[in-house]
């Protein structure tokens, strides 16, 4: 079973993310005026709820799923980043900046390689390919200069979790529509109504006329 099954029968993952990530993001660019160490320490937090959901749905999906160790390498990544920024505030922000970098291009490179095996089910793999390409870019910018100005620093951390949120809320809804069941066209037999309906008619003709 590919990767895409197990993200539309687990589209709660997607969601969980993006709420996270949107709520992270409100936060950083409602509050300019904090500091980049208060805000590292709330991407701590972040960063260990969304690395605990993708584990979570990583696991519960395992059997049958070829491709389960990609989520589960996701979260395993977030959960390492949001656990060094929390057991380690004595390190500098410099260090701490350079672990969210790191943190959001190996993310972006995981959903770039789960947006391949989506691409040919539902046609959302846009969605996830602009997603990674924002956390590669952030990514980036992040270790080319991070000793950029603490509120450009702050407005960029936001702007980023803010749009990958996004991304993840409108691609978790396109799973769940995709996935949910579908009811029957109208004017037309359920899909065991015709065979039963024609055995029954089968039945009639084959009885005796009565006398």
């Amino acid at each position: 079973m590919s990767s895409l099954p197990m993200l539309m029968r687990s589209w709660w993952i997607l969601a969980l993310r993006g709420a996270i990530a949107v709520l992270f993001g409100l936060f950083a660019l409602a509050t300019p005026g904090v500091t980049l160490l208060s805000l590292i320490a709330v991407f701590a937090v972040y960063a260990l709820l969304a690395g605990a959901v993708a584990i979570a749905g990583a696991l519960r999906n395992r059997r049958g799923a070829a491709d389960w160790w990609l989520l589960l390498l996701m979260g395993l990544v977030s959960v390492g980043a949001g656990v060094l920024a929390a057991r380690h505030p004595a390190l500098t922000v410099l260090a701490l900046l350079i672990v969210i970098g790191v943190n959001a291009i190996v993310t972006g490179v995981l959903d770039l390689a789960l947006a391949v095996r989506l691409r040919k089910v539902i046609g959302g793999e846009w969605l996830l390919i602009l997603s990674a390409a924002t956390a590669i870019v952030f990514g980036l910018l992040i270790l080319a200069y991070p000793g950029a100005g603490a509120l450009v620093l702050v407005w960029l951390i936001g702007a980023y979790a803010l749009l990958t949120g996004l991304l993840y809320l409108a691609l978790a809804y396109r799973a769940y529509s995709f996935a949910a069941p579908r009811p029957a066209a109208q004017g037309g037999a359920a899909p065991e109504a015709a065979p039963k309906a024609e055995r029954r008619v089968a039945e009639r003709r084959m009885k005796p006329a009565a006398c």
